[in-house]
């Protein structure tokens, strides 16, 4: 797995490629439990949705995950009784108000919601929240054998139940 360290509150974790990445996913949906809130941040490209991907493993969805950015939201039953994973993409919104729209309060008490670009749209949606952003490595780091290029995530918990958590 790759390797991580932590400064002040937050975990920064240095992820190689794509398969890393849905790897992460994959642990950190052990952490999740329904009612969790998760804020994407990320450049295009940079593997937001490939986070998901290992999320929705991890949690036994429905599938496939595929970016919301059209649809804006798809809510990804859970295949043996866990939590549903409600995933929204909040890039082509532009205030809070279109995204009460959405809705998402509705599902939030019994699914995990991860939303991508919802920084400064969506917090108040839950008491805590764990933001993830996602950066490409320092320049100067080798892409891997199949073009994957190095990324640094980091785990920021907000709220009493993140800061509870032990996060790697």
């Amino acid at each position: 797995m790759p390797a991580s360290h932590a400064a002040a509150d937050c975990v920064r974790i240095s992820v190689p490629g794509a398969e890393a990445m849905r790897a992460l996913g994959i642990r950190l949906a052990g952490l999740l439990r329904p009612g969790d809130l998760v804020v994407l941040t990320g450049p295009l490209g940079a593997g937001k949705t490939t986070l998901v991907q290992g999320i929705g493993s991890g949690l036994g969805v429905r599938g496939p995950i595929t970016s919301p950015t059209f649809v804006i939201a798809r809510v990804h039953r859970s295949e043996h009784g866990g939590p549903d994973l409600v995933h929204a993409d909040a890039y082509r919104l532009g205030s809070r108000l279109e995204v009460d729209d959405l809705d998402l309060d509705a599902d939030v008490d019994h699914s995990v919601t991860v939303v991508e670009w919802g920084e400064g749209l969506v917090e108040d949606l839950t008491a805590g929240h764990l933001r993830i952003t996602i950066e490409w490595a320092l320049a100067g780091e080798n892409a891997d054998s199949q073009g994957d290029e190095p990324r640094l995530v980091t785990l920021m918990p907000h709220g009493a139940r993140w800061n509870a958590v032990q996060l790697f």
